[in-house]
């Protein structure tokens, strides 16, 4: 049998708590497609970095065969040392290869390769790094949940890469459906330990549970032991002391076998507090329709969404996703069309960006406010630790600032501040970003057995396979279509494979004009067209713009809320009124053009 190309022995890594990992063992041969599972804080982003020598283990050996080339795809990259992404992904190359790779890897990951690292998204900046560490085809690649951020057409893009891939591939991802397809062996780590199941991540969950199952009846036969050695000690001991010197040394290295047993941590407990029953149809939409300057985003769109529906928005980046949910919500008005909310509607939003937490807040104050001990949950006060202790946060944690929380972490604390707010219609934005596999199979247990409306937007295709009574997708050209059921009977609708959606919804971000080239010609003049200074500049500076104007806003309205400054001053109040609106629409039109903007900006990856 060949030596593998990477292995890891005997991994011992503490940082100042818990062991983390102790004695994990890692082996990676020529071509095998290894994927690493596990709890959030389970130690997989660690294990990978020290198989990506990154970081040196309190304990172990970490051997590379020589001449193997290895590659390392991180959570976080740092661009800064940059000026284009293009530099970034060509200083990755090494004398073999392609330097066209490069520009190929970054056009189809969304990117033009002229954007400025200091201005990239994390989205962005993650999709420049996944271009830089395929672009020289290692031996070896490390990927670091490598599909978070990608629209479904960039991950089924990935996904075919890397089942062309002839190297050896590592792969941590919460995306069921990804793994499935990729991985040909399982390693788990689970309370320090590295379990090895030479078969895919298809056959793993239902192992994993077969596992637990004998384990805890393992762990039950040892405790009626000891209960029984336990009573005999109480009871039995007699004037033999050789005998029984023996039994009771047999009964101590009993216990000390039961102390070192590490407990498996419990599960996320999730409830959603649930507001007053809405009306039975929540929300009605007749012909709506939304354009900035003269791209269509949605176009002459109809739907009624009834209590208790739970439906999916899929599609590219740059479609209109994100538009066509605050249509619905009534956050944005439609240029022609309308849509009735229905009554009594408590909506709760959970955002992907995480933009809510404050990264200057501790664990505690995220949870319960300022100076406070209690969450209030369905408006029923709670205290902070034991609800802290549902999303899996130890006490110790609640001095904790948001910005050293994990991914997943954050995930589980704007999901803890959402449950508690009562609700009747949840919007979802890219829920399952971070969140490991458990987390999110109690997520859809507990979106299946809510009693509201749910819309969410999401790439990840088993969740929305197991939560969407129906998806909505983006067609192109402004074009939006309901199809019944998740992902995947949308697709047999369509008379598509598993992998057709990408060619098609590709073009939903590239709607034709008057005039417009042919096919050939179009990805020609799509590749020209970038940004201009006046466009770029806008982007830059509207922001701030808007933060002013809403300022001048809040002053205006806090004046006229004032009830004698019409009897006191006349003048001064119909002044105010007047400025008060024309600032309104000013902000307004500020905010359409630059979300506008930001379309064109996502579109054209500049």
């Amino acid at each position: 049998m060949a030596a593998p190309l990477l292995m890891l022995s005997d991994i011992h890594l503490t940082f100042g708590g818990p062991p983390l990992l102790e004695g994990a063992e890692l082996a990676v041969g020529e071509g095998q497609r290894l994927c690493l599972v596990g709890r959030n804080g389970s130690g997989k982003s660690s294990l990978l970095k020290v198989a990506a020598g990154m970081i040196e283990p309190d304990r172990g050996e970490r051997v590379l065969k020589k001449g193997v080339t290895l590659r390392y795809l991180p959570q976080e990259p740092d661009l800064s040392a940059y000026s284009t992404t293009l530099d970034y992904v060509e200083e990755g190359l090494d004398a073999a290869a392609d330097p066209h790779r490069a520009r190929y890897l970054l056009e189809h990951l969304g990117l033009s390769g002229e954007e400025n690292p200091g201005r990239l998204s994390g989205g962005e900046a993650r999709r420049a790094a996944l271009a830089r560490v395929l672009a020289p085809r290692p031996d070896v690649l490390l990927l670091d949940e490598p599909t978070n951020h990608l629209d479904l057409p960039a991950i089924e893009w990935l996904e075919a890469e890397l089942k062309a891939w002839r190297g050896s591939l590592v792969i941590i991802s919460h995306d069921r459906r990804f793994l499935e397809a990729l991985s040909d062996s399982t390693l788990w780590l689970d309370r320090g330990a590295a379990r090895l199941l030479e078969r895919g991540f298809a056959e793993f969950e239902a192992w994993r549970d077969e596992t637990l199952e004998l384990e805890a009846r393992e762990r039950h036969k040892l405790d009626r032991k000891l209960a029984a050695e336990a009573d005999w000690l109480r009871y039995g001991v007699t004037a033999r002391r050789k005998r029984n010197q023996g039994r009771l040394r047999k009964l101590m290295d009993l216990r000390q076998q039961r102390r070192e047993q590490r407990q498996r941590p419990g599960a996320v407990r999730m409830t959603a507090s649930e507001a007053e029953t809405s009306s039975k149809t929540v929300i009605e939409a007749k012909s709506i329709a939304k354009a900035f300057g003269d791209r269509s985003l949605v176009t002459d769109f109809s739907m009624r969404i009834q209590r208790g529906d739970r439906v999916g928005l899929i599609g590219p980046n740059g479609a209109g996703k994100t538009t066509l949910l605050r249509l619905l919500t009534g956050q944005l008005a439609p240029d022609s069309g309308s849509v009735k909310l229905g009554l009594t509607l408590d909506m709760v939003t959970l955002d992907q960006k995480r933009e809510s937490l404050d990264p200057t807040w501790t664990l505690k104050e995220a949870l319960a406010g300022e100076g406070s001990d209690n969450v209030f949950v369905a408006g029923q006060p709670r205290h902070v630790m034991s609800y802290m202790k549902d999303f899996l946060f130890a006490p110790e944690q609640a001095g904790t600032p948001i910005e050293r929380l994990s991914g997943g972490e954050r995930g589980r604390v704007m999901l803890a501040r959402a449950l508690a707010r009562p609700s009747n219609l949840l919007v979802l934005d890219e829920p399952t970003n971070d969140l490991d596999l458990e987390t999110l199979d109690l997520l859809q247990e507990l979106l299946a057995d809510y009693g509201g409306t749910v819309l969410l937007v999401s790439h990840d295709r088993d969740f929305l396979d197991r939560v969407a009574t129906s998806v909505i997708l983006a067609e192109g050209e402004g074009k939006w279509v309901e199809y019944a059921g998740g992902y995947s009977d949308m697709l047999a609708q369509r008379g598509q494979p598993s992998g057709g959606l990408k060619r098609e919804s590709a073009k939903a971000g590239k709607p034709k004009r008057r005039g417009a080239p042919a096919p050939a010609e179009e990805s020609a003049v799509a590749a020209k067209r970038k940004l201009s200074f006046k466009e770029k500049h806008a982007l830059e500076t509207l922001p701030g713009e808007m933060d002013k104007l809403r300022e001048e806003i809040a002053a205006l309205q806090l004046a006229l809320e004032d009830g004698t400054l019409f009897q006191r001053e006349p003048e001064r109040f119909r002044a105010s009124a007047a400025a008060l609106a024309r600032k309104q629409a000013e902000l307004d039109a500020a905010e359409e053009r630059w979300l506008e903007l930001e379309m064109l900006r996502e579109e054209l990856g500049a």
